[in-house]
């Protein structure tokens, strides 16, 4: 039996670096762009106007009931034949963060839905517009309960990013598969992958316990 030498892994650290850049980047923009769309549609969903309330579910239902793989097909090999022509990087971006964004307004959702509704009643009671009773009193409570699993989706989205290997993206995944078609080291390398995506998570992980637990005690 051979055992595994890993000085394959050292002797394109480099190449594995730009590859964990460009996931790092990308799962940066999706993050913060799906948390955008999933807080709105997360309130969509909450709406009293029942046409945006259906609009919001109808999103939620179909991005959450398809693969997300497909959704990066549709946008990088689908919208050509239609006139619409994105970048690999472009698709990447807005595949996640549309994927993501349905997770988040459910997240959202339900954060919200944990409040009780005397608060509502108190804010009413002090002058205060509905709209108004959302932003300063609902929403602070209920994004210090929805920290956790927004904490989750976030993971699984870096985790997810591998796909993008499959629409030309170069990051990790690609990135490793470009070192295995030339060494046929496939277990060496492909452990190293793994082990850069746990350190990656595990960080985010522990670096947002830390934000939770400063919220808590901050209430």
């Amino acid at each position: 039996m051979n055992l595994p030498d890993y000085s394959v892994v050292f002797d394109n650290w480099a190449f594995l670096m730009l590859g964990m850049q460009e996931t790092l980047r990308i799962s940066a923009f999706a993050v913060v762009i799906g948390f955008m769309i999933g807080s709105a549609v997360g309130l969509l969903r909450l709406s009293r106007v029942r046409v945006l309330r259906m609009a919001a579910g109808a999103y939620v239902e179909f991005i959450r009931g398809t693969p997300l793989l497909v959704q990066l097909y549709i946008l990088y090999f689908g919208l050509p034949s239609i006139g619409i022509d994105l970048t690999a990087r472009a698709a990447a971006i807005i595949g996640l963060s549309i994927n993501s964004g349905a997770y988040v307004a459910e997240i959202v959702r339900a954060g919200i839905q944990s409040i009780d509704k005397g608060q509502t009643e108190a804010a009413r009671s002090l002058g205060m517009s509905g709209h108004l009773a959302m932003i300063f009193v609902i929403l602070p409570q209920a994004f210090r309960r929805i920290i956790p699993p927004l904490v989750n989706e976030f993971i699984i989205l870096i985790k997810d990013s591998s796909l993008l290997s499959l629409i030309a993206i170069t990051e990790l995944m690609r990135a490793g598969q470009h070192i295995r078609s030339r060494t046929y080291q496939d277990f060496e390398i492909f452990t190293a992958i793994a082990i850069l995506y746990f350190i990656v998570t595990f960080t985010l992980s522990n670096i947002l316990g830390v934000l939770e637990r400063r919220l808590q005690v901050s209430d």
